[in-house]
Protein backbone atom coordinates (compact mmCIF):
# COMPACT_ATOMS: atom_id res chain seq x y z
CA UNK A 1 0.00 0.00 0.00
CA UNK A 2 1.92 3.42 -1.21
CA UNK A 3 0.91 6.06 1.61
CA UNK A 4 1.83 8.88 -0.94
CA UNK A 5 4.56 10.23 -2.72
CA UNK A 6 5.26 13.92 -3.34
CA UNK A 7 4.30 16.43 -0.83
CA UNK A 8 1.87 13.90 1.38
CA UNK A 9 4.77 11.63 1.36
CA UNK A 10 6.80 13.76 3.10
CA UNK A 11 7.44 12.96 6.99
CA UNK A 12 6.21 15.74 9.60
CA UNK A 13 9.90 16.80 10.40
CA UNK A 14 11.07 17.23 6.18
CA UNK A 15 7.40 18.89 5.43
CA UNK A 16 8.21 21.50 8.84
CA UNK A 17 11.71 22.40 7.64
CA UNK A 18 10.30 22.88 4.18
CA UNK A 19 7.66 25.48 5.22
CA UNK A 20 10.09 26.89 8.20
CA UNK A 21 12.74 27.59 4.75
CA UNK A 22 10.28 28.32 3.13
CA UNK A 23 9.95 26.59 0.17
CA UNK A 24 6.52 24.58 1.25
CA UNK A 25 3.47 26.77 2.09
CA UNK A 26 1.32 25.53 4.49
CA UNK A 27 -1.97 25.53 1.86
CA UNK A 28 0.20 23.38 -0.69
CA UNK A 29 1.09 21.06 1.88
CA UNK A 30 -2.53 20.90 3.24
CA UNK A 31 -4.10 20.47 -0.41
CA UNK A 32 -1.84 17.43 -1.03
CA UNK A 33 -3.33 15.65 2.14
CA UNK A 34 -7.02 16.26 1.65
CA UNK A 35 -6.34 14.72 -1.86
CA UNK A 36 -5.10 12.31 -0.36
CA UNK A 37 -8.22 12.11 1.97
CA UNK A 38 -10.34 12.71 -1.14
CA UNK A 39 -8.84 9.63 -3.00
CA UNK A 40 -9.44 6.83 0.23
CA UNK A 41 -12.23 8.09 2.56
CA UNK A 42 -14.60 6.29 1.04
CA UNK A 43 -13.17 3.16 1.91
CA UNK A 44 -11.24 4.04 4.97
CA UNK A 45 -13.21 6.11 6.97
CA UNK A 46 -10.56 7.62 9.20
CA UNK A 47 -12.08 10.57 10.05
CA UNK A 48 -15.24 11.66 12.21
CA UNK A 49 -15.10 15.38 11.61
CA UNK A 50 -13.36 16.78 8.93
CA UNK A 51 -13.68 20.31 7.34
CA UNK A 52 -12.12 20.69 4.63
CA UNK A 53 -12.42 24.64 3.54
CA UNK A 54 -11.61 25.07 7.20
CA UNK A 55 -8.46 23.32 6.94
CA UNK A 56 -7.51 25.67 4.22
CA UNK A 57 -8.37 28.58 5.88
CA UNK A 58 -6.24 27.34 9.09
CA UNK A 59 -3.74 26.73 6.68
CA UNK A 60 -3.62 30.16 4.48
CA UNK A 61 -3.56 31.94 7.84
CA UNK A 62 -0.64 30.20 9.42
CA UNK A 63 1.23 30.85 5.82
CA UNK A 64 0.26 34.91 6.50
CA UNK A 65 1.44 34.59 10.41
CA UNK A 66 4.55 32.82 8.95
CA UNK A 67 5.68 35.45 6.64
CA UNK A 68 4.56 38.35 9.04
CA UNK A 69 7.50 36.45 11.42
CA UNK A 70 4.16 35.38 13.62
CA UNK A 71 4.48 31.52 14.29
CA UNK A 72 7.52 29.31 14.67
CA UNK A 73 7.85 26.01 15.85
CA UNK A 74 9.54 22.55 15.63
CA UNK A 75 6.09 20.97 13.52
CA UNK A 76 5.18 24.45 11.91
CA UNK A 77 2.61 23.60 9.52
CA UNK A 78 1.96 20.33 10.40
CA UNK A 79 -1.66 19.05 10.47
CA UNK A 80 -2.52 16.21 12.87
CA UNK A 81 -5.10 13.80 13.50
CA UNK A 82 -7.03 14.06 16.66
CA UNK A 83 -8.74 10.91 18.47
CA UNK A 84 -12.27 11.84 18.78
CA UNK A 85 -12.16 11.77 22.34
CA UNK A 86 -9.53 14.51 23.03
CA UNK A 87 -10.95 18.19 22.84
CA UNK A 88 -10.14 20.66 20.32
CA UNK A 89 -12.03 24.32 20.61
CA UNK A 90 -14.49 24.33 17.92
CA UNK A 91 -14.97 20.95 16.82
CA UNK A 92 -17.41 18.17 17.63
CA UNK A 93 -16.34 15.96 20.45
CA UNK A 94 -18.59 12.45 19.95
CA UNK A 95 -16.53 10.18 22.02
CA UNK A 96 -17.58 7.36 19.63
CA UNK A 97 -20.80 7.30 20.88
CA UNK A 98 -24.68 8.70 20.29
CA UNK A 99 -24.85 10.15 23.78
CA UNK A 100 -22.27 12.46 23.42
CA UNK A 101 -23.19 13.03 19.74
CA UNK A 102 -23.31 17.19 18.74
CA UNK A 103 -21.15 18.33 21.43
CA UNK A 104 -18.68 20.95 20.84
CA UNK A 105 -15.62 21.37 22.72
CA UNK A 106 -15.22 25.38 24.10
CA UNK A 107 -11.55 24.78 24.89
CA UNK A 108 -8.49 23.09 23.65
CA UNK A 109 -7.30 19.80 25.14
CA UNK A 110 -4.00 20.81 27.34
CA UNK A 111 -2.09 18.29 24.42
CA UNK A 112 -3.77 20.22 21.61
CA UNK A 113 -2.59 23.25 23.10
CA UNK A 114 1.28 22.10 23.35
CA UNK A 115 0.71 20.66 19.46
CA UNK A 116 -0.71 24.64 18.38
CA UNK A 117 2.58 26.03 20.33
CA UNK A 118 4.52 23.89 18.22
CA UNK A 119 3.56 25.26 15.65
CA UNK A 120 1.23 22.32 14.31
CA UNK A 121 -2.32 22.12 14.37
CA UNK A 122 -5.25 19.71 14.43
CA UNK A 123 -6.67 18.89 10.74
CA UNK A 124 -9.48 16.84 12.14
CA UNK A 125 -10.79 14.51 14.68
CA UNK A 126 -10.28 10.58 13.96
CA UNK A 127 -12.24 8.12 14.19
CA UNK A 128 -12.58 5.91 17.69
CA UNK A 129 -14.29 3.05 18.96
CA UNK A 130 -17.77 3.48 21.47
CA UNK A 131 -16.00 5.36 24.43
CA UNK A 132 -12.66 4.22 23.28
CA UNK A 133 -13.40 0.36 24.67
CA UNK A 134 -14.04 -2.36 22.09
CA UNK A 135 -17.21 -1.89 20.15
CA UNK A 136 -15.98 -0.80 16.31
CA UNK A 137 -16.31 1.91 14.41
CA UNK A 138 -16.40 2.80 10.79
CA UNK A 139 -13.03 2.57 9.77
CA UNK A 140 -11.31 -0.20 8.15
CA UNK A 141 -8.17 -1.01 7.66
CA UNK A 142 -6.27 0.72 4.69
CA UNK A 143 -3.84 -2.20 3.53
CA UNK A 144 -7.19 -4.47 3.24
CA UNK A 145 -10.87 -2.58 3.91
CA UNK A 146 -12.47 -6.40 4.94
CA UNK A 147 -9.91 -6.31 8.23
CA UNK A 148 -9.88 -4.17 11.14
CA UNK A 149 -7.77 -0.79 11.51
CA UNK A 150 -7.46 -2.27 15.43
CA UNK A 151 -9.05 -0.19 18.27
CA UNK A 152 -9.57 2.08 19.95
CA UNK A 153 -7.81 5.13 18.39
CA UNK A 154 -8.35 3.15 14.42
CA UNK A 155 -8.96 6.81 12.55
CA UNK A 156 -5.76 7.72 14.19
CA UNK A 157 -3.56 4.48 12.81
CA UNK A 158 -5.41 4.07 10.04
CA UNK A 159 -5.04 8.08 8.62
CA UNK A 160 -1.23 7.81 8.91
CA UNK A 161 -1.14 4.51 7.37
CA UNK A 162 -2.85 6.12 4.47
CA UNK A 163 -0.93 9.10 4.10
CA UNK A 164 -3.83 11.32 4.79
CA UNK A 165 -1.76 12.96 7.78
CA UNK A 166 1.48 12.33 8.82
CA UNK A 167 0.94 12.69 12.93
CA UNK A 168 -1.64 11.70 14.77
CA UNK A 169 -3.01 11.45 18.26
CA UNK A 170 -4.74 9.06 20.22
CA UNK A 171 -4.83 7.22 23.67
CA UNK A 172 -4.26 3.77 25.19
CA UNK A 173 -5.68 1.83 28.62
CA UNK A 174 -4.99 -1.41 27.45
CA UNK A 175 -3.31 -2.00 23.85
CA UNK A 176 -4.91 1.42 22.11
CA UNK A 177 -1.82 2.87 20.62
CA UNK A 178 0.12 -0.27 19.98
CA UNK A 179 -2.45 -2.61 18.49
CA UNK A 180 -3.83 -0.50 15.63
CA UNK A 181 -0.27 0.66 14.74
CA UNK A 182 1.11 -3.30 14.63
CA UNK A 183 -2.19 -3.82 12.48
CA UNK A 184 -2.10 -0.44 10.14
CA UNK A 185 1.86 -1.26 9.73
CA UNK A 186 2.66 2.12 11.30
CA UNK A 187 4.71 3.21 14.05
CA UNK A 188 2.82 4.05 17.36
CA UNK A 189 4.54 5.05 20.61
CA UNK A 190 2.83 4.94 23.95
CA UNK A 191 5.40 7.34 26.71
CA UNK A 192 5.73 6.15 30.25
CA UNK A 193 2.45 6.79 31.89
CA UNK A 194 2.32 10.95 33.39
CA UNK A 195 4.38 12.27 30.35
CA UNK A 196 1.48 13.81 28.50
CA UNK A 197 -1.17 15.50 30.19
CA UNK A 198 -4.57 14.36 29.48
CA UNK A 199 -6.65 17.17 30.57
CA UNK A 200 -9.50 17.53 28.21
CA UNK A 201 -9.61 13.83 27.26
CA UNK A 202 -12.52 11.35 27.85
CA UNK A 203 -11.38 9.55 31.05
CA UNK A 204 -11.54 6.53 30.94
CA UNK A 205 -9.27 5.41 33.82
CA UNK A 206 -7.54 7.37 35.67
CA UNK A 207 -4.43 4.99 36.47
CA UNK A 208 -4.30 3.70 33.35
CA UNK A 209 -5.21 6.36 30.63
CA UNK A 210 -1.88 6.92 28.19
CA UNK A 211 -1.70 9.38 25.53
CA UNK A 212 0.07 8.05 22.90
CA UNK A 213 1.07 8.79 19.14
CA UNK A 214 1.41 7.62 15.35
CA UNK A 215 3.72 8.27 13.07
CA UNK A 216 5.36 6.63 10.06
CA UNK A 217 8.91 6.53 11.37
CA UNK A 218 10.50 7.26 14.44
CA UNK A 219 12.13 10.47 14.18
CA UNK A 220 8.40 12.01 13.39
CA UNK A 221 6.98 10.17 16.28
CA UNK A 222 9.80 11.46 18.59
CA UNK A 223 9.23 14.56 17.37
CA UNK A 224 5.27 14.95 18.03
CA UNK A 225 6.15 12.68 21.14
CA UNK A 226 8.74 15.46 22.85
CA UNK A 227 6.26 18.50 22.15
CA UNK A 228 3.65 16.54 24.08
CA UNK A 229 6.08 15.74 26.93
CA UNK A 230 5.42 18.28 29.86
CA UNK A 231 3.54 19.24 33.53
CA UNK A 232 0.06 20.63 32.91
CA UNK A 233 -1.78 21.13 36.26
CA UNK A 234 -5.13 19.49 34.50
CA UNK A 235 -3.51 16.47 35.50
CA UNK A 236 -1.21 15.90 38.35
CA UNK A 237 0.03 12.69 36.88
CA UNK A 238 2.93 14.73 35.07
CA UNK A 239 4.17 16.82 37.88
CA UNK A 240 7.89 16.42 38.40
CA UNK A 241 8.91 14.78 35.22
CA UNK A 242 11.53 16.43 33.11
CA UNK A 243 10.89 16.43 29.29
CA UNK A 244 14.14 14.85 27.34
CA UNK A 245 15.29 15.44 24.35
CA UNK A 246 13.69 12.81 22.44
CA UNK A 247 14.03 14.02 18.90
CA UNK A 248 17.45 14.67 18.75
CA UNK A 249 18.39 11.22 20.68
CA UNK A 250 16.31 9.66 18.72
CA UNK A 251 18.19 10.01 15.48
CA UNK A 252 21.75 9.50 17.37
CA UNK A 253 23.70 6.70 16.66
CA UNK A 254 23.57 4.26 19.81
CA UNK A 255 27.02 4.29 21.21
CA UNK A 256 27.23 0.73 20.67
CA UNK A 257 25.23 -2.16 19.28
CA UNK A 258 21.35 -2.37 21.07
CA UNK A 259 20.66 -5.15 22.86
CA UNK A 260 17.15 -6.66 23.00
CA UNK A 261 15.85 -9.24 25.17
CA UNK A 262 13.48 -11.36 23.18
CA UNK A 263 10.12 -12.34 25.34
CA UNK A 264 7.77 -14.86 23.53
CA UNK A 265 5.82 -14.11 26.90
CA UNK A 266 3.52 -16.37 28.40
CA UNK A 267 0.92 -15.81 25.94
CA UNK A 268 3.05 -17.40 23.23
CA UNK A 269 0.39 -20.29 22.76
CA UNK A 270 -2.11 -17.88 21.86
CA UNK A 271 0.10 -16.20 19.08
CA UNK A 272 -1.20 -17.20 15.27
CA UNK A 273 0.79 -19.55 13.45
CA UNK A 274 2.17 -17.22 10.96
CA UNK A 275 3.27 -14.88 13.10
CA UNK A 276 5.17 -16.88 15.53
CA UNK A 277 6.95 -17.84 12.41
CA UNK A 278 7.68 -14.38 11.43
CA UNK A 279 8.57 -13.50 14.41
CA UNK A 280 11.11 -16.30 14.62
CA UNK A 281 12.65 -15.61 11.61
CA UNK A 282 12.98 -11.44 12.95
CA UNK A 283 14.76 -13.01 16.01
CA UNK A 284 17.11 -15.05 13.89
CA UNK A 285 18.00 -12.49 11.54
CA UNK A 286 19.07 -10.32 14.39
CA UNK A 287 21.63 -12.47 15.01
CA UNK A 288 23.76 -11.73 18.67
CA UNK A 289 21.86 -8.33 19.13
CA UNK A 290 18.95 -10.58 20.26
CA UNK A 291 18.75 -12.90 23.78
CA UNK A 292 15.30 -15.04 24.19
CA UNK A 293 14.51 -14.51 27.63
CA UNK A 294 11.37 -15.92 29.82
CA UNK A 295 9.52 -12.94 31.55
CA UNK A 296 8.81 -13.45 35.51
CA UNK A 297 6.09 -15.65 36.69
CA UNK A 298 4.84 -12.34 38.35
CA UNK A 299 3.59 -11.04 34.70
CA UNK A 300 1.17 -13.90 34.31
CA UNK A 301 -1.58 -12.13 37.05
CA UNK A 302 -0.89 -8.89 35.45
CA UNK A 303 -3.66 -9.70 32.85
CA UNK A 304 -6.12 -10.09 35.53
CA UNK A 305 -4.85 -7.03 37.48
CA UNK A 306 -4.88 -4.72 34.84
CA UNK A 307 -8.75 -6.07 34.02
CA UNK A 308 -9.78 -5.31 37.20
CA UNK A 309 -8.30 -2.01 37.48
CA UNK A 310 -9.75 -0.94 34.27
CA UNK A 311 -13.35 -2.26 34.55
CA UNK A 312 -13.69 -0.55 37.91
CA UNK A 313 -12.63 2.53 36.86
CA UNK A 314 -15.16 1.90 33.08
CA UNK A 315 -17.66 1.24 35.69
CA UNK A 316 -16.99 4.46 37.89
CA UNK A 317 -16.44 6.97 34.58
CA UNK A 318 -19.32 5.84 32.47
CA UNK A 319 -21.79 5.54 35.48
CA UNK A 320 -23.98 8.64 33.83
CA UNK A 321 -23.96 7.19 30.13
CA UNK A 322 -24.61 3.43 31.86
CA UNK A 323 -27.55 5.10 34.06
CA UNK A 324 -29.30 6.91 31.43
CA UNK A 325 -28.56 5.61 27.88
CA UNK A 326 -27.86 1.94 29.03
CA UNK A 327 -29.88 0.38 25.64
CA UNK A 328 -27.23 3.00 23.55
CA UNK A 329 -24.24 1.29 24.56
CA UNK A 330 -23.33 -1.79 23.25
CA UNK A 331 -23.54 -5.05 24.82
CA UNK A 332 -19.63 -5.51 25.45
CA UNK A 333 -19.55 -2.00 27.02
CA UNK A 334 -22.54 -3.08 29.21
CA UNK A 335 -21.03 -6.28 30.33
CA UNK A 336 -17.70 -4.24 31.49
CA UNK A 337 -19.33 -1.44 33.01
CA UNK A 338 -21.47 -4.77 35.09
CA UNK A 339 -18.52 -6.40 35.90
CA UNK A 340 -16.79 -3.41 36.89
CA UNK A 341 -19.34 -2.32 39.45
CA UNK A 342 -18.85 -5.91 41.14
CA UNK A 343 -15.21 -5.21 41.76
CA UNK A 344 -14.83 -5.33 45.79
CA UNK A 345 -12.79 -2.38 47.24
CA UNK A 346 -10.31 -4.61 48.46
CA UNK A 347 -9.41 -6.18 44.72
CA UNK A 348 -9.05 -3.10 43.88
CA UNK A 349 -6.57 -1.82 46.03
CA UNK A 350 -4.57 -4.97 45.59
CA UNK A 351 -4.62 -4.71 41.60
CA UNK A 352 -2.84 -1.13 42.03
CA UNK A 353 -0.45 -2.16 44.58
CA UNK A 354 0.73 -5.40 42.93
CA UNK A 355 2.38 -3.25 39.96
CA UNK A 356 5.14 -2.50 41.97
CA UNK A 357 5.55 -6.13 42.41
CA UNK A 358 5.85 -6.74 38.65
CA UNK A 359 7.66 -4.11 38.03
CA UNK A 360 10.41 -4.85 40.84
CA UNK A 361 11.01 -8.43 39.23
CA UNK A 362 11.33 -7.42 35.54
CA UNK A 363 14.03 -4.66 36.43
CA UNK A 364 17.08 -6.75 36.12
CA UNK A 365 15.66 -7.48 32.77
CA UNK A 366 15.60 -3.85 32.05
CA UNK A 367 18.90 -3.56 33.56
CA UNK A 368 20.47 -6.20 31.32
CA UNK A 369 18.80 -4.97 27.75
CA UNK A 370 18.19 -1.75 26.11
CA UNK A 371 14.65 -2.91 25.56
CA UNK A 372 12.59 -6.02 25.61
CA UNK A 373 10.99 -7.10 22.41
CA UNK A 374 7.47 -8.82 22.24
CA UNK A 375 4.91 -9.33 20.26
CA UNK A 376 2.62 -6.53 19.43
CA UNK A 377 -0.09 -8.65 18.80
CA UNK A 378 -1.25 -11.85 18.49
CA UNK A 379 -0.96 -11.63 15.15
CA UNK A 380 -2.53 -9.88 11.86
CA UNK A 381 -5.40 -7.96 11.58
CA UNK A 382 -8.18 -10.14 12.28
CA UNK A 383 -11.51 -9.99 9.48
CA UNK A 384 -13.45 -6.83 10.68
CA UNK A 385 -16.50 -8.99 11.54
CA UNK A 386 -14.54 -10.45 14.25
CA UNK A 387 -13.88 -7.59 16.39
CA UNK A 388 -10.53 -4.76 16.30
CA UNK A 389 -8.59 -7.72 17.92
CA UNK A 390 -7.28 -8.89 21.48
CA UNK A 391 -4.90 -6.27 23.14
CA UNK A 392 -3.32 -8.85 25.28
CA UNK A 393 0.10 -8.23 24.16
CA UNK A 394 -0.24 -4.91 25.38
CA UNK A 395 -1.82 -5.44 28.89
CA UNK A 396 1.11 -5.79 30.93
CA UNK A 397 3.09 -3.09 29.34
CA UNK A 398 0.17 -0.55 30.17
CA UNK A 399 -0.61 -2.01 33.50
CA UNK A 400 3.17 -0.99 34.33
CA UNK A 401 2.82 2.18 32.94
CA UNK A 402 6.02 1.51 31.25
CA UNK A 403 7.20 2.76 27.69
CA UNK A 404 6.15 0.98 24.62
CA UNK A 405 6.80 1.02 20.96
CA UNK A 406 4.84 -0.42 17.81
CA UNK A 407 7.66 -0.70 15.09
CA UNK A 408 6.00 -1.90 11.45
CA UNK A 409 9.06 -4.89 10.91
CA UNK A 410 7.28 -7.81 9.67
CA UNK A 411 4.22 -9.01 7.48
CA UNK A 412 2.31 -11.97 8.05
CA UNK A 413 1.38 -14.92 5.51
CA UNK A 414 -1.56 -12.99 4.00
CA UNK A 415 0.98 -9.47 3.37
CA UNK A 416 -0.73 -7.84 6.42
CA UNK A 417 1.30 -5.89 8.72
CA UNK A 418 2.51 -7.15 11.82
CA UNK A 419 4.84 -5.06 14.18
CA UNK A 420 7.25 -6.25 16.64
CA UNK A 421 6.86 -4.00 20.30
CA UNK A 422 9.86 -2.68 22.18
CA UNK A 423 9.46 -1.82 25.92
CA UNK A 424 11.57 0.06 27.84
CA UNK A 425 12.01 0.62 32.03
CA UNK A 426 9.61 3.55 32.88
CA UNK A 427 10.96 7.09 32.23
CA UNK A 428 13.54 5.96 29.32
CA UNK A 429 11.77 6.66 26.60
CA UNK A 430 14.43 8.25 24.72
CA UNK A 431 16.53 5.39 25.00
CA UNK A 432 13.64 3.36 23.64
CA UNK A 433 13.04 5.80 20.64
CA UNK A 434 16.84 5.35 19.95
CA UNK A 435 16.51 1.39 20.37
CA UNK A 436 13.57 1.36 17.94
CA UNK A 437 14.68 3.49 15.26
CA UNK A 438 17.92 1.45 15.20
CA UNK A 439 16.01 -1.99 15.11
CA UNK A 440 14.44 -0.88 11.78
CA UNK A 441 17.42 -0.06 10.01
CA UNK A 442 18.81 -2.69 11.35
CA UNK A 443 16.06 -5.04 10.00
CA UNK A 444 16.47 -3.37 6.55
CA UNK A 445 19.59 -4.31 6.43
CA UNK A 446 19.71 -8.20 7.83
Amino acid sequence: MSVGTGLSGLSAVAAAREIREGRLSCVDYTRALLAVVDAREDRVQAWEWLDREQALAVARALDEAIARGDAAGPLLGVPVGIKDIIDVRGMPTGDGTPLHAGRIATDDAALVARLRRAGAWPLGKTVTTELATYAAGKTRNPHDVAHTPGGSSSGSAAAVACGMVPLAIGTQTNGSVIRPASFCGVVGYKPSFGRIARGGVLRQSPSLDQIGVFARDVDDAAALAEVLFGFDPSDPSTAGAPVPALAAIAAAEPPVAPRLGWARTPWWDRVEPDAQRAFARWVESMGDVVESIQLPDETREAIGWQRTIMEADIAASYEREYETGRTRLSESLQRQIERGRDVRAVDYRKALERRERVAAALDHLFGRFDAIACPATLGTAPRASEGTGDPLMCTLWTYLGVPAISVPLLTGDGGLPLGVQLVARHGDDARLLRTARWSMRATMRA
